[in-house]
């Protein structure tokens, strides 16, 4: 299982990226698109919608099951991966090249709380 250095984590699974212009790319992890199977659909939420940090604010469906995806920080998404929603698979053929939106913080207080890979990686070994 893939655990990249560079990202931050959430205790739901999410991986999330800061960006150089300031937001936040979010996906889910490896390890959470190995626990789905095979994704059928994703339902991301709409540009413009303000979400708060652990919020659920779309859903991923799978052959096996439905997860709600929750926000890794608050902020306002201000884009979404349009491709995965005719291309669902991409996420479990590369979870952390497919991120699923991308959020514009409302502050940046709430990065540090995020989990860096060695922190989730002990999460997972729980």
């Amino acid at each position: 299982m893939t655990i990249p250095t560079e990202l931050r984590y959430t205790p739901h699974h999410l991986w999330a990226e800061l960006l150089p212009d300031g937001t936040a790319r979010a996906g889910i992890t490896d390890h959470a698109q190995e626990t789905l199977g095979d994704i059928v659909f994703i339902d991301l939420p709409m540009v413009g919608t303000g979400v708060s940090a652990g919020q659920s604010c779309g859903l991923v469906e799978s052959v096996k099951t439905a997860s709600d995806l929750f926000a890794p920080i608050a902020g306002t998404v201000v884009e979404i991966n349009t491709e995965l929603q005719s291309a669902p698979e991409l996420v479990n053929e590369a979870p952390y090249a497919a991120w699923m939106f991308r959020i514009q913080p409302a502050t940046s207080a709430e990065w540090e709380q995020l989990l860096d890979a060695e922190h989730y990686r002990s999460l997972l070994e729980q």
